[in-house]
């Protein structure tokens, strides 16, 4: 399975369609959004796969958000999402609460911790834990997402 990895779209519509586009290309199964979504018109443009949403800090309306995701079909996880995809433990959460970043890393429970907030693309292993950030849809040179192999965990980092 494929999934696409996605950050930071802070409401800009364009950019987020460049980043979608490129999911479509690479002929993704489903997505997730490690938070700082900005905007409920970022939502609709993931109809295309089911997508699992987190809020990040940016993320201060996140009654309208939570509305446009629900009634887009899609996952709407609140701060922390949890998921498992071909037998492994994902986690997904943004990363602006450190503790829980820390403690989500260093628990040895997930096989894959998906995260945002910090607009630099990254991956590091922890244990048997691949810690992933995609990069930033906005505020990035370059603009980054990412796309996971599962249940191999091989990560490709895409610049767009």
């Amino acid at each position: 399975m494929r999934i696409g990895v996605v950050s930071e779209s802070h409401g800009h519509v364009g950019l987020t369609g460049a980043a979608v586009r490129m999911l479509e290309s690479l002929e993704v199964e489903q997505v997730l959004h490690c938070g700082d979504i900005g905007s409920p018109d970022i939502v609709p443009l993931f109809s295309a796969w089911p997508t699992h949403f987190v809020f990040g800090n940016v993320d201060c309306e996140e009654g309208p958000l939570r509305d446009a995701i629900r009634q887009a079909g899609q996952t709407c996880h609140e701060r922390f999402g949890s998921l498992e995809l071909c037998g492994l433990q994902i986690a997904l959460l943004h990363s602006d609460d450190e503790v829980r970043f820390r403690d989500t890393v260093q628990s040895g429970q997930w096989d894959l911790v998906c995260y945002g907030h910090t607009h630099v693309a990254r991956q590091d292993r922890h244990g048997k834990t691949l810690v992933l950030n995609p990069g930033a849809i906005y505020r990035a040179n370059p603009h980054s997402i990412a796309i996971v192999e599962l249940p191999l965990l091989e990560v490709t980092p895409i610049p767009l």
